[in-house]
């Protein structure tokens, strides 16, 4: 009887410790099942298999550690700030270059303080709180002044150009990408005082070798006088490349100080100028059509803008190829479709297009930049002329200073029909909208 209680229990216990063991696997087969896709192709007994998952699971947080060493230490080193901070715009974590840049001394890492608290720029406030509100990347210039505690240390800070952009990351938080363009613009502001110094130190000498030239020319007999002809011409160009590079320099410092205001009525002033440019339109048989407003004025300078259109005429006639036309196009548009002055009700839309070969796709971009010369194949005057003064490559630099001192936009385009070049310009203080109509 005691043997047959004896191996009663001792089944008993077996059974139980079995349905232990079963229990047992079950469960850490639910566990390690989540963490290996592939496991099941491992043939080994529960408990080898995982240790040997979590094995793989430290050497990957290792790895993932060692990467985001890597990352923070690249981003550390680069030549562009960079900041990251959470969806309450607390700032968690910068590299040197942003600390530099924004003067952070008051952050260390590990804080986690909030941005505008570290940094008083509520243009970089805003652009991460846009940036997370629309969830794509944006870019934003600014003049930031840095801010100190003590007002001695302030006055020692000097404003920096910035320019940022911000990328949405997830959990609301963004990364900000910072550059300091103060130290180009400083070296552009160089460059431009240099270049005028020069400009300012060579027009006496230019005139004095012009006054000698006008002296020889009068007292040489044909065909040597050709000859001083052709240096006056040289020396012509070279004064008004000194005198367009002044009047472009002077513009770009204080463009609001060299306007004369006045009523200008844009359909006459048109055709005035084409009645300078008119005889050499007909050498090229070149015909000007007008469509648009019969009679629209706007508030500006008459002189500068009367200079604008003699560029930009004057460009059209070179490239356009004979026998074909130059359209104007003058018409008002509200401010909903173009916006330049939050303030403006209604622009004055001018666009110019000519039947050429347009504009190079590689030089669209650099049109309006200084001293750029676009391909000379546009060109169809013959490059041996002796009477041919080529441009200085400043006249639709000057032409985009002129518009933005007015307060409006010019842009280049190649016209769609005409495959020539388009240039349309915008400008505000429309004073009259009548009826359109068409001239030619």
């Amino acid at each position: 009887m005691f043997l047959l209680g004896f191996l009663l229990g001792l089944a008993v216990g077996l059974g139980f410790w079995l349905w232990q063991q079963v229990q047992l696997n079950s469960y850490l087969e639910r566990v390690i099942q989540p963490l290996n896709s592939h496991s099941y192709k491992i043939v080994l007994p529960l408990l080898p298999r995982l240790r040997q998952e979590m094995s793989m699971v430290k050497q990957q947080q290792q790895d993932l550690q060692l990467s985001l060493q890597t990352y923070k230490e690249l981003l550390d080193s680069a030549p562009l700030g960079y900041l990251q901070v959470d969806e309450e715009n607390q700032l968690l974590w910068c590299n040197q270059q942003a600390r530099e840049i924004l003067h952070l001394q008051r952050w260390q890492p590990g804080q986690v303080r909030l941005l505008l608290e570290l940094v008083r720029s509520y243009e970089l406030d805003q652009l991460i709180e846009q940036t997370r509100d629309w969830q794509k990347p944006q870019v934003r210039e600014w003049i930031f002044h840095p801010s100190r505690d003590h007002a001695k240390a302030m006055l020692e800070l000097k404003p920096l150009a910035l320019e940022a952009t911000s990328l949405p990351l997830p959990a609301g938080q963004v990364g900000v990408f910072l550059e300091n363009r103060q130290p180009l613009l400083d070296m552009n502001q160089q460059r431009d005082r240099s270049f005028s110094d020069l400009a300012h130190e060579l027009r006496t000498p230019l005139t004095s070798i012009r006054l000698v030239a006008e002296t020889l020319q009068s007292r040489l007999d044909p065909p040597l006088d050709r000859w001083v002809r052709r240096l006056m011409q040289e020396v012509d160009r070279l004064i008004n490349l000194v005198q367009s590079w002044l009047e472009l320099t002077q513009m770009e410092t204080n463009s609001t100080m060299l306007l004369h205001l006045e009523t200008v009525e844009v359909r006459s002033l048109i055709f005035s100028v084409w009645e300078n440019l008119e005889p050499l339109a007909q050498y090229h048989n070149l015909n000007l059509c007008y469509s648009g407003l019969e009679s629209i004025s706007i508030h500006a300078d008459k002189s500068r803008i009367h200079q604008v259109f003699v560029n930009l005429l004057d460009n059209c006639i070179k490239y356009t190829l004979p026998h074909t036309n130059i359209h104007i196009e003058v018409n008002v548009i509200s401010v909903s479709e173009f916006i330049i002055n939050d303030h403006q009700s209604q622009l004055l839309e001018i666009n110019i297009i000519d039947s050429g070969l347009g504009f190079a796709p590689i030089d669209l971009p650099h049109v309006f930049d200084r001293f750029y010369r676009g391909d000379k194949a546009r060109h169809h005057e013959p490059e041996s002329s002796e009477t041919a003064i080529t441009g200085s490559g400043l006249g639709l630099s000057i032409v985009r200073q002129i518009i933005i001192a007015h307060g409006g936009a010019i842009k280049a385009m190649n016209h769609p029909e005409t495959g020539g070049a388009w240039i349309q310009i915008h400008l505000p203080q429309v004073m009259a909208n009548p009826l359109s109509e068409d001239y030619s």
